[in-house]
């Protein structure tokens, strides 16, 4: 054998095992169902996003595998996410994720962080609403502040823990109405179905939650939405108006999105960020989108693992603000 067809053959061997890692890359997929959950009871935010999406996927057979949906309620999320966290590398589960991933820890309710799991994609973005029943003497958004300025007793209800994502909605949209945001009768239950049925119970006075999870609530008719966090009115809320245009000065965007557990392999990282990319561009997400009223936001891994560091930095400081901070 010649010299140079042994160097031809050498490089042909070395091209092929380099090519290898990145073939199995690609050709990887789930080998058994994936274990979907959401840390919060049934009816809430992660459990809409979660049973939504594993439809979508079955439906569009995006997967050759079942998306299992699982609840696994307490502590704002902290139960869930200690046991995720404890699974390192498992590539069969996933969990739905928004901004309590990122308070409960600031609010010092949770040793786990963001930073300990492995971001996959970002999907959508929702807007908080504020609720009250159909018989409810309040009207407007600033009746019901009007209200608590004059009664601080008046429960809200949310279906986070106290310092994370509807807490701090509603105590900023308070703080911007004038009322002092430490003050606020704050309530948590375990998800926003469940803040739901209290407030239909009469044990709150109000609830602030997801405006996605509370369609069918409003569309039955038992509850009535005073306002909601978005820039603009809703398409799918045309009647409900925003805080700015009853002259309060406040947005807040609830971003979505799915993560997995800690070092999870790249090549199942990669096969599931382009799942759900697939998964935005169906007829079936469209249709799923536009009647929970969801706005696509769609950010791959390493993008969404960025935006995550930018929510950290930006919730301390709101924290702080509000006297909430403890890590």
């Amino acid at each position: 054998m010649g010299i140079a067809f042994r160097g031809i053959l050498k490089a042909s061997l070395l091209s092929l095992l380099i090519a290898a890692p990145a073939a199995a890359q690609a050709d990887w997929q789930p080998t058994r169902p994936v274990e979907y959950i959401a840390p919060a009871n049934p009816g809430g935010g992660w459990d809409t996003l979660v049973r939504s999406t594993a439809r979508v996927i079955q439906e569009e057979k995006l997967a050759p595998v079942n998306f299992a949906a699982i609840n696994i309620p307490g502590g704002g999320g902290a139960i869930a996410w200690a046991q995720i966290a404890a699974d390192r590398g498992n590539p069969h589960k996933l969990f739905a994720a928004s901004p309590p991933l990122i308070l409960i820890p600031l609010s010092g309710r949770s040793r786990v962080t963001h930073q300990d799991f492995t971001p996959i994609a970002r999907l959508i973005t929702d807007y908080s609403i504020i609720l009250v029943t159909k018989d409810s003497p309040f009207q407007t958004v600033n009746d019901l502040f009007d209200a608590m300025r004059d009664d601080p007793t008046i429960s809200i209800g949310g279906g986070s823990a106290p310092g994370s994502m509807d807490h701090i909605s509603i105590a900023s949209a308070a703080s911007a109405a004038g009322l002092q945001p430490n003050q606020i009768n704050y309530i948590a239950f375990s998800g926003g179905g469940e803040a739901m049925v209290s407030l239909l119970g009469g044990h709150v006075r109000a609830v602030i939650t997801g405006a996605g999870e509370s369609q069918a609530q409003l569309a039955g008719g038992e509850l009535r939405a005073l306002a909601v966090s978005s820039p603009e009115r809703m398409a799918i809320l045309p009647d409900v108006p925003t805080f700015r245009e009853q002259g309060i000065d406040y947005t807040f965007d609830i971003w979505r999105g799915i993560m997995g557990t800690p070092d999870m392999p790249a090549e199942a990282v990669a096969y599931y960020q382009d799942m759900y990319a697939r998964m935005m561009e169906s007829e079936s997400w469209a249709k799923t989108r536009d009647q929970l009223g969801w706005i696509d936001a769609y950010q791959n891994s390493e993008d969404f693992a960025r935006f995550l560091d930018e929510q950290q930095a930006q919730f301390r400081a709101v924290l702080g603000e509000l006297g909430m901070l403890q890590n």
